[in-house]
């Protein structure tokens, strides 16, 4: 339409556009130096070039003073009670004739968004830990057979710093997910305010929006170390993007040099992992003077709570009813432990260590024992049973032969020659005493006669002692 000579009013209402956008527009073609012909010769890309791009002017010193400040107000930013407000009036302090506090904030965030797309959460640092599996697996092969053995890759990552721990371990199942987490922070050295899984079995045993159901053992683990599970919503990437960036990067940091190198067991993958893993720690960030790990040593590590004396003791569970006599059976060991007689009969749920057995009934902690794993034995607490039933616990061979003794060596010398008959000692402890209750009955003197009676015919039980006593044969 300019090259028809058509006024600018005239074009401005045809195009329906405002006359100053006319106006730039003529200007940049009245500076190209183009005719019109060679205009309409160009494609999009060209005309984009000629008319749609502002040109960028070079930043101001005094722009480049306050973007000079932008990677350490990023970091400190990240300290409890720090905000932007406090970290602007100290670039004023040092830069007087800088920007206002508006300017400030607008363009930390355009200098944000440019350094690092990808961050769109402010992370309180000694706050969370994220932890996932890598989708893709590391393999190491076995030396004797040549097998290559697929592990699983756990990744973890702290809010603030960015300090990041990687290990291989052989599957996603919870025992090795939750030592891959205690190994985290021990790796760390500290404890977060929370840990942030994805939403696998091994942490969540039923997803929610709202109120997740975690995985009994690991909340017990997070109970251990103090600190709060934050299971990631479903289906919402933002509460997990940092740590599958993370993934993302160890790929290309780990994995491409460990898949370079044949390891022969798991030990060996793990160590070449982690020297990788220190290299990429140490490593300044893009568009920063500083690595994950220095920013971890400046402004987290004295904000995580204290690691625990004791490690965690990965614990599993078996059911079971009480019997009878007090005790439950703990199926995998087929030992038998005591707890309170008013639960006989029940069902129980036993949670087990290594080191200790826990009984619980209804979520209550009912009893507390120590493991003991010969098979058809009895672990029993003399408090968890009945009066009646508490001398009963107390049976012992030597118990018994003290008993005896003290009436007279025969008699003594008798309950002997019934404990050696290698019946059940149940049976045995009752047969003593009932022979022993005799010295109420009929006296000691009696009693005496007629173990000595008993004892030359070879008959060692407690029938052949009442059968003396009832026909007074003792005399």
């Amino acid at each position: 339409m300019y090259s028809q000579q058509r006024p600018i009013m005239t074009i401005a209402a045809q195009t329906d556009a405002s006359r100053n956008t006319v106006k730039k527009y003529l200007a940049a073609f009245k500076a190209s130096s183009f005719t019109f012909e060679e205009i309409d010769a160009l494609n999009d890309k060209e005309l984009e070039d000629l008319f749609g791009k502002s040109k960028e002017h070079p930043p101001t010193s005094r722009m480049q003073s306050m973007q000079r400040c932008f990677p350490q107000v990023d970091k400190e930013l990240k300290r409890t009670g720090v905000n932007r407000y406090m970290l602007w009036e100290s670039y004023r302090k040092e830069f007087p004739d800088g920007y206002q506090y508006s300017q400030f904030c607008f363009y930390y965030s355009q200098w944000k968004a440019r350094v690092n797309p990808t961050m769109h959460m402010d992370h309180k640092a000694g706050d969370k830990l994220y932890v996932d599996f890598a989708g893709e697996k590391l393999s190491y092969t076995d030396k004797d057979t040549g097998e290559v053995i697929a592990v699983e890759v756990f990744v973890a990552i702290l809010g603030a710093s960015q300090l990041t721990y990687v290990e291989a371990v052989p599957s996603q199942q919870k025992e090795d997910f939750i030592a891959a987490c205690e190994n985290t922070l021990h790796f760390i050295g500290g404890v977060p305010a929370a840990i942030v899984p994805d939403n696998l079995k091994a942490a969540v045993t039923k997803s929610s929006r709202y109120e997740p159901t975690l995985n009994e053992t690991f909340e017990d683990f997070a109970d251990h170390y103090g600190t709060t599970i934050l299971p990631a919503r479903a289906y919402r990437p933002r509460d997990k993007a940092l740590v599958e960036g993370a993934v993302k990067v160890i790929y290309t940091k780990i994995y491409a040099p460990i898949n370079r190198v044949t390891y022969h067991s798991l030990k060996e993958l793990n160590t070449g992992i982690w020297e990788a893993l220190e290299t990429h720690n140490s490593q300044l960030l893009k568009g920063r003077n500083y690595s994950r790990r220095l920013q971890f040593e400046e402004i987290e590590r004295h904000t995580l709570m204290p690691l625990p004396v004791l490690l965690y003791q990965f614990k599993k569970h078996f059911y079971a009813k009480v019997i009878k006599n007090g005790h439950v059976n703990l199926g995998p060991d087929k030992h038998y432990y005591s707890v309170p007689y008013r639960f006989i009969g029940k069902r129980v749920k036993l949670l087990y260590s290594r080191t200790i057995v826990e009984i619980y009934s209804n979520y209550e902690r009912i009893a507390l024992h120590k493991r003991a794993k010969n098979p058809y034995g009895y672990t029993t607490d003399k408090d968890h049973m009945a009066t009646t039933h508490r001398f009963v616990t107390d049976w012992t061979p030597d118990k018994f032969l003290d008993w005896a003794a003290s009436i007279h060596e025969d008699v003594r010398l008798y309950i002997l020659k019934i404990l050696d008959r290698k019946q059940h000692p149940e049976q045995a402890y009752k047969s003593c005493l009932g022979v022993l209750g005799f010295a109420k009955k009929a006296g000691n003197e009696r009693l005496t006669m007629a173990c000595q009676r008993a004892l030359s015919y070879g008959i060692h039980n407690y029938k052949t002692i009442q059968t003396i006593l009832e026909n007074k044969m003792d005399g």
